[in-house]
């Protein structure tokens, strides 16, 4: 981002003072959406640093005393001190909080004060004014070491002004931080020290990683991008390989596979999945039906023989159902390979592994053969089928032709990354380094990573991350992660049939599979937050997951689901 804002200068000809007044208008903007519009007599207290990040601060405090609020800014550190486009706002503060720029009539509502030192500040603090609004802007993306001194007690005070608000039950001070919380190192998933815990943090031109990924994503409450000026060409032709997924990037996939007036089951591909066993039929139900109601024109689910017994009740009318044979525990047997192999030869995108024990060798050695053996579609491998090939055999790769996709939850990624011996050693690179360690996998072994868990990411084979923002806790129950298995194969079904459709040229499956992928756990986590809205994360169980993909479908592509 600062290579942005520099070319931003040099390349555009836009003054970066300009750049840093169009930040303090968009945090504005979104603050007072926070109060209505109605800014008159709010009060507002600033914490400013003394690099750009204070200037924005500075420069945003001027433009809510503009709109009639009274506004308080501390400065840590002396105006002389700081250079630049800060210091040029730091002094225009400084004169229209002067006693000559008030009135008898009107006096000014804008108080700037310096604070140099701890002993300065904690005279500051001592003050008892109540404050509708906190906005901290103590520092940007240039930290990389934890706060000390007089800031580390400027973080602290938040905190118990927080506190505070939470033992009362009240909704004021609102805390926003800009850019992203003080005391966080922008590049850097995992907090460095103390910091602060905002409500809402405005960030500019594109997110950070710590605006995003978990556990300093934490810290930011609520994220709003906003654009000051930076002209898309540079962030496009930025080096970054790490995107957040946004609503409009999944609303163009779904308007790429909305049903026409000429669609019908075949348009709209058909979902293999290889599910359940005697001992796990939920697994299959729940896998099979998500996948009918992700928009799959077609679901098949071949599951044990004698499993079937229990399943096919409990499951929607419109799945069909396919035997296959089973080892005497009741699970998918070996000699089920060449019958799963003919299934999938007339499938879209297969989806194997739900319910489907790994226990049994013989089992495990069904999973191996039916990933090798595999056609040139998408493959999504789930649960079982990843605890039966744990560790990731080194030569088992994706190919351009035949994408694999891999959905472990974090337990299940510590086995894929190492044997058991060496399974604490791959707990702590996933603590450490989650990003990396997903990238790592999915370029190693050319296929597509969906890690679940807070913030899932979907690891592409040339190095790409995404990160999926929908979510919450709520989807931490039993049989969420089967749920996300069907919407995923339906979604990638819907693609290679749709797109296959409308196409002269071939498909480039690998690039068509990770786009519906990420579009399936974009869905899937917002179908999530709509049942957790409705239910309570507490109540809510993976069906209601399912129930709610209509809705999701409907705020993304409210023209694209009409007749």
């Amino acid at each position: 981002m600062r290579e942005i804002d520099r070319l931003t200068v040099e390349r555009y000809a836009t003054p970066s003072l300009l750049l840093m007044e169009a930040a303090a208008a968009a945090s504005a903007r979104r603050i007072a959406s926070l109060f209505s519009n109605q800014l008159e007599r709010r009060t507002v207290r600033v914490f400013c640093g003394r690099g750009n990040n204070g200037g924005d601060g500075a420069a945003l405090a001027r433009a809510l005393w503009a709109a009639g609020a009274s506004v308080d800014v501390i400065l840590f550190g002396q105006a002389e001190e700081t250079q630049g486009d800060a210091r040029t706002n730091f002094e225009i503060l400084r004169r229209l909080s002067s006693f000559e720029a008030g009135s008898r009539e009107r006096p000014s509502l804008l108080s700037f004060v310096e604070c140099p030192d701890l002993a300065s500040w904690e005279e500051v603090a001592s003050g008892r004014r109540s404050y509708d609004l906190i906005v901290d802007a103590l520092f940007g993306t240039g930290l990389t070491r934890p706060l000390e001194g007089v800031h580390r007690s400027v973080v602290a005070h938040v905190e118990l002004l927080r506190r505070a608000r939470e033992h009362a039950g009240l909704e004021r001070p609102f805390f926003v931080s800009l850019d992203l919380p003080s005391g966080l190192d922008a590049d850097r998933a995992e907090p460095i020290g103390a910091a602060v815990r905002a409500d809402l943090t405005v960030t500019f031109a594109a997110p950070k990683i710590a605006n995003v990924i978990p556990p300093a994503a934490h810290f930011n409450g609520q994220l709003s991008v906003a654009h000051i000026g930076s002209p898309p060409a540079l962030l496009d032709a930025a080096p970054s390989q790490l995107y957040l997924v946004e609503a409009e990037d999944v609303r163009r996939w779904l308007e790429e596979t909305r049903y026409t007036p000429d669609s019908h089951k075949y348009t709209h591909g058909h979902a293999l999945l290889v599910a359940g066993s005697r001992r796990y039929t939920g697994a299959a139900v729940l896998s099979a039906d998500a996948a009918m109601c992700a928009g799959a024109g077609l679901v098949t689910l071949a599951a044990p023989a004698s499993a079937l017994a229990s399943i096919t009740p409990r499951l929607m009318p419109e799945v069909i159902t396919a035997p296959l044979a089973e080892t005497e525990g009741g699970a998918v047997g070996a000699e089920a390979l060449e019958e799963a192999l003919r299934l999938t030869s007339r499938a879209s995108a297969v989806g194997v592994g739900c319910g489907l024990s790994s226990e049994d060798e013989e089992t495990r050695r069904f999973v191996r053969l039916f990933v090798e053996r595999r056609a040139s579609k998408p493959l999504l491998i789930d649960a079982d089928a990843l605890n039966a090939l744990a560790p990731w055999p080194s030569e088992l790769r994706g190919t351009k032709e035949a994408p694999l996709i891999l959905t472990p939850h974090e337990g299940e990624m510590r086995r894929l990354l190492a044997p058991g011996d060496e399974v604490a050693a791959a707990t702590e690179r996933l603590r450490a380094d989650r990003l990396g360690a997903a990238r790592d996998f999915a370029v190693s072994h050319q296929l597509i990573l969906v890690l679940k868990g807070t913030r899932t990411l979907v690891a592409a084979p040339d190095g790409r991350v995404f990160v999926i923002p929908t979510g919450n806790a709520g989807l931490g129950t039993a049989g969420s992660g089967d749920t996300l298995a069907g919407i995923i194969t339906a979604f990638n079904a819907q693609a290679f049939a749709t797109l296959k459709g409308d196409r002269d040229a071939p498909l480039e499956n690998e690039a068509e599979a990770l786009k519906a992928t990420i579009a399936a756990v974009y869905v899937g986590g917002m179908a999530g937050d709509f049942a957790a809205c409705e239910r309570g994360m507490r109540a809510m169980v993976a069906s209601d997951i399912r129930e709610h993909l209509s809705r999701s479908f409907r705020a993304l592509d409210a023209k694209g689901e009409q007749p």
